[in-house]
């Protein structure tokens, strides 16, 4: 993979490669869409996807965004019973011309202004509608000092909350 070069995703779309760095999103893309295939409930994906969504909320934070109200708001309820700290983000529409492409259907990344948001912009279009929240935990995912709950080094966060959410989950 190249800058310039344009793949298909598992879904059809296109993608034009402005970063080479952003190549996790482009395999969580295609995991989104199979999960879609598979008609789902819901889907959550958690990832240390941005380094935007750590300098806006801190190393103890996670962000959380989602095209379902209702089912944010349980990754959200879930994350306040495991004291998993998290705040939601808009999924603003009028970003996703950040993510346009000449040559394609999207780029792989927005450009310097509200990465977190066009990256999760840019995951959105593999759900298929599913009720999906996405998690970004490059802040909380890793802490260089015992915070809390959270130790030195990887943290695991989000693993109990993602066994709260199971546990809990409402269907719509």
């Amino acid at each position: 993979m190249a800058m310039g070069d344009v793949l298909t995703m598992r879904n059809g779309k296109t993608v034009e490669i402005h970063n080479t760095d952003a190549e996790g999103r482009l395999v969580l893309a295609d995991g989104l869409s199979l999960a879609a295939e598979q008609k789902p409930d819901a889907i959550v994906d958690i990832a240390t996807l941005t380094g935007a969504c750590a300098r806006a909320l801190g190393p103890q934070m996670s962000g959380v965004m989602g095209n379902n109200q209702r089912f944010v708001d349980q990754v959200v309820s879930a994350a306040n019973a495991t004291d998993e700290q998290i705040w939601q983000l808009p999924l603003e529409r009028k970003y996703r011309t950040m993510i346009d492409s000449y040559i394609a259907d999207m780029k792989n990344v927005g450009g310097g202004d509200a990465g977190a948001i066009t990256a999760a912009l840019f995951l959105d279009e593999f759900t298929s509608g599913t009720p999906w929240a996405h998690i970004d935990i490059a802040g909380p995912m890793w802490s260089d000092a015992d915070a809390g709950w959270l130790q030195r080094g990887a943290t695991a966060y989000g693993t109990r909350l993602l066994v709260n959410l199971a546990e809990n989950f409402k269907r719509r």
